[in-house]
């Protein structure tokens, strides 16, 4: 789908140069099609800060009617007493029925069910209170009421049957459901009244509409004001409030499960969230540009998280990297378990804003080293002394550059054997000022403090736009005893763009390593490596048209042709068009050139995600659309064969947060090199653990200084202010060791996810190989090396270069699915020195290969 060169440059103006200015408007939530027919629920209202005069006209909260209410006792399907206290802060949706109107009380009861099973899936459903009154309380004594719900299975979670007094029964429904039917009630044996109405009551028993509960088209309605009210939660306020209920994902996993007949591949396998199980408690921590005091500044790409065997015990540990607060270190025990180890190892940087991490061993030593980058606080590098202890050289190395850095990768471009650093950097976000703000976190406890961050520049997003704040990326080469020069100048490569994460690739395959550099605000950049003299920018003769805010990017073979490709995630060219979309499906992709170049700064723009197929001859061709590799708002992927079929998948980390709408991570399972499927929400990936979408963002308090906050509107009192749950960073390893690959998200101001695969359990016939390489002339890490494994099935052909994710690089062994077959034929190792191994006899599966370089 094409757009106008006039509308995207509005879009995109409208979002970076007025800054934090759209951030004020709001949508309500995009339901299913009657919900939006009957609701209205697509127009947007302005949410801006209120002026004094506009907040002495809000209106004021509802006082609670149970204050005003007498006392009143009935009896449920179990013979126990109701009263008045039932009520207190629920939501209350009641129905009245008689058992011996069989066929009306089963058509009420169903849609009554079919509403309490909708709700379930969210949180906050425990406010809400089903309650179904008799009106024929002579004979609906409990008992019956009790047999009759269970002849329809009816759940009894947050859902009452009650009977009792006749008076009782016709005065509550008078006074509290506001049901007219005269002024005494009928004699016993009759029925008190006949009605298809179905009350709604918020939660201080203040009537807030009735329904028919037999007509399809009010059962609707009811579910959308019963979302509506879910989020007023005293106390509690959810920006926007479709956070709490995005009821859209029903529409999306619907979409997808109608293609489920196109999967030419196992997909009957699914992913369990399972960080309470690990002991992990870490938290990342923004700064308060991204809530509190938000604006639009690079500070929301969050962070990256990296892993590898810090003590060689052959477990990968984590490590999880925050803008507040200290990154850490998580030792991987073996048996599901973690253990914070950042002290003991000597990781703490409790003073610096971090960013992203990167494991490369530096000095060939056969342990794990980290690099750390940071925003203006000094790069840091660490060396593993042995047995998971670091000890920081930063400074002695040469490596403690401050700026804006970002994401970082290590390879040998001059092939002598030593891991050489290539450091991205954004641009100038932030002014040398600094900001306090205390952090008070209402589940975390661990996370409170008072931290420190650079002010952002109000214009941030803009800065492309002033060559003055360029910061050009550089290029360290490694001289050995973890001494590390400059030499970016030296080689030529003077990459200027706004650059949040790289990759290394021989795409040429004349054994020299290239780099592919992303462009967050303009044209991706590609340097072809020269003998290790120099780079040659070939940018455009490769790629003539690049993602406009490229993010991410991996370079592997998608579909086993031997030539590596590369994918690219685009994000900000969703920001400007889909900030309040609620996708049925991903994102069209947009790809058309712009020549109204006053923003963008470029005529070589693809508007959404890239796939460059790589050929043979060194060339490429874009594919995103043919293979479905689009989604939106996208940060990093990882690769890895999550179904252990031979082909490579894509776990793409998506999301903004407060105060965007929620959105979804995305799987893209390979289609036997065909095409990618969306499949987030059949391997249960999508919604998250018990529907949850919101989390806890920070505190207003709506008497005091924040009373002429947008969310303080007709409001009074202190709240705790709700904002989307989203990913960042993720990496696939096998974090159990039972044989197939598991997730490990690193969120935006929240906890990780551990998302563990149980395709061990569901597939009989699981085959693999890991491969774990140890260079001698090359690099100790193998960093560099390709190795292409040869079944009878399939040819796979990976590259070992630590890419594992956003931000991040990692020492992970290579993992090779080999489907139905358990045997190799062949493994074939071309060395970052130029060696070429082959290996043909007693090859293993279902284990980890070690290869020495000979």
């Amino acid at each position: 789908m094409k757009k106008s060169r006039l509308v995207l440059t509005v879009l995109l103006s409208s979002f970076i140069l007025l800054g934090g200015a759209i951030w004020m408007v709001k949508t309500q939530p995009n339901i299913k099609n009657k919900l939006r027919e009957i609701l209205g629920l697509n127009k947007t209202q302005d949410e801006g800060i209120k002026t004094e005069n506009e907040l002495s006209q809000k209106t004021q909260k509802k006082p609670s009617r149970l204050l005003a209410l007498p006392e009143f006792k009935l009896i449920d399907q179990n013979n126990e007493p109701f009263s008045i206290q039932e009520m207190v802060g629920k939501i209350w949706v009641v129905n009245f029925i008689s058992t011996r109107d069989q066929k009306t009380a089963e058509m009420q009861t169903a849609n009554v069910s079919a509403l309490q099973s909708r709700l379930s899936n969210f949180e906050l459903w425990n406010d809400v209170l089903f309650i179904t009154i008799s009106v024929d309380p002579e004979y609906d004594q409990p008992n019956i009421l009790k047999a009759y719900s269970e002849s329809l299975n009816v759940s009894l979670k947050n859902r009452k049957f009650l009977t009792g007094d006749r008076n009782t029964i016709w005065e509550l429904c008078r006074d509290l459901f506001t049901l007219d039917f005269g002024k005494t009630p009928p004699a016993p044996g009759n029925l008190l009244f006949q009605t298809n109405d179905i009350i709604l009551l918020d939660r201080g028993a203040n009537f807030t509409g009735h329904y028919n509960g037999v007509q399809e088209k009010d059962i609707v309605k009811l579910l959308g004001d019963i979302l509506t009210e879910i989020p007023k939660k005293e106390g509690k306020i959810a920006v926007p409030e479709s956070i709490v209920t995005p009821l859209w994902l029903d529409d999306r996993k619907a979409e997808q499960l109608k293609t489920i007949s196109e999967f030419e591949v196992y997909h009957d396998f699914m992913f369990t969230d399972k960080l309470n199980e690990t002991g992990i408690n870490f938290r990342n921590q923004i700064t308060g540009a991204g809530g509190r005091y938000y604006a639009a500044v690079h500070y929301d790409h969050g962070n990256g998280l990296a892993v590898a065997d810090v003590d060689n015990d052959g477990w990968e540990d984590i490590y999880f990297v925050t803008q507040l607060g200290t990154n850490q270190l998580w030792r991987n025990l073996g048996n599901g378990k973690f253990e914070d180890i950042t002290a003991k190892a000597g990781l703490e940087m409790k003073e610096q804003i971090s960013v992203g991490a990167s494991f490369a061993d530096i000095d060939n030593d056969g342990d794990a080293d980290l690099f750390v980058t940071t925003v203006k606080d000094g790069n840091r590098l660490f060396e593993n002394t042995g047995n998971g202890t670091f000890k920081d050289v930063s400074k002695p190395s040469g490596l403690d550059y401050r700026g804006h850095s970002s994401g970082s990768v290590f390879f040998d471009y001059d092939k002598d054997g030593l891991l050489d650093l290539f450091v991205t950097n954004v641009g100038q976000y932030t002014t040398d000022s600094l900001i306090t703000m205390k952090v008070t976190h209402p589940d975390n406890p661990l996370q409170n403090g008072t931290y420190t961050y650079y002010a952002p520049l109000k214009d941030a997003f803009a800065g492309h736009l002033k060559p003055e704040r360029t910061e050009t990326s550089i290029l360290y080469k490694n001289k050995g005893n973890n001494q590390f020069e400059d030499v970016t100048e030296a080689v030529k490569l003077n990459s200027k763009a706004w650059s949040g994460d790289a990759t290394p690739l021989d795409a040429n395959a004349d054994g020299w390593v290239d780099l592919y550099v992303l462009n967050m605000q303009g044209d991706d950049e590609y340097y072809e490596n020269v003998e290790g003299k120099y780079f040659k920018n070939k940018s455009r003769e490769l790629f003539p048209k690049t993602s406009w805010g490229a993010m991410g990017v991996k370079s592997f073979d998608y579909n086993n042709d031997e030539n590596l490709d590369i994918y690219v995630t685009d994000m900000h060219i969703d920001m400007g068009s889909s900030r309040n979309k609620t996708p049925i499906v991903a994102a069209e992709k947009m790809k058309t050139s712009n020549t109204n170049a006053d923003f963008l700064q470029s005529e070589n723009v693809l508007f959404g995600n890239a796939m460059f197929q790589g050929k043979s001859d060194g060339t490429f061709n874009e594919v995103s659309e043919e293979i479905n590799g689009e989604n939106f708002w996208p940060w990093g992927l990882s690769v890895g064969d999550i179904n252990a079929d031979g082909y490579e998948d894509i776990f793409v980390a998506s999301s903004m947060n407060f105060s965007f709408r929620y959105a979804i991570n995305s799987v893209l399972l390979n289609n036997k090199g065909k095409k990618f499927m969306d499949s987030e929400f059949i391997l249960g990936m999508e919604p998250r653990k018990n529907g949850i979408s919101a989390a806890y963002w920070f505190n207003i308090d709506c008497d005091g200084s924040d009373k002429l906050r947008f969310e303080c509107q007709e409001r009074s009192g202190k709240y705790e202010v709700f904002g989307a749950m989203g990913s960042r960073s993720s990496a696939i390893f096998d974090i159990d060791h039972d044989g197939d690959l598991d997730i490990i998200t690193g969120e935006n101001n929240g906890a990780p996810m551990v998302l563990i695969n149980n395709l061990s359990d569901k597939k009989e016939a699981l085959n693999y190989l890991k491969i774990k390489l140890i260079g001698s002339s090359s690099n100790k890490e193998g960093f560099g090396a390709k190795v292409t494994v040869k079944t009878k099935l399939t040819t796979q052909t990976k590259v070992k270069d630590g890419k594992s994710g956003y931000l991040s690089q990692s020492s992970i062994p290579l993992y090779f699915g080999l489907g139905e077959t358990k045997k190799i034929q062949q493994i074939d190792i071309l060395w970052p020195s130029g060696k070429k191994q082959t290996i043909r006899d007693n090859i293993p599966t279902n284990d980890l290969l070690i290869i020495e370089e000979k």
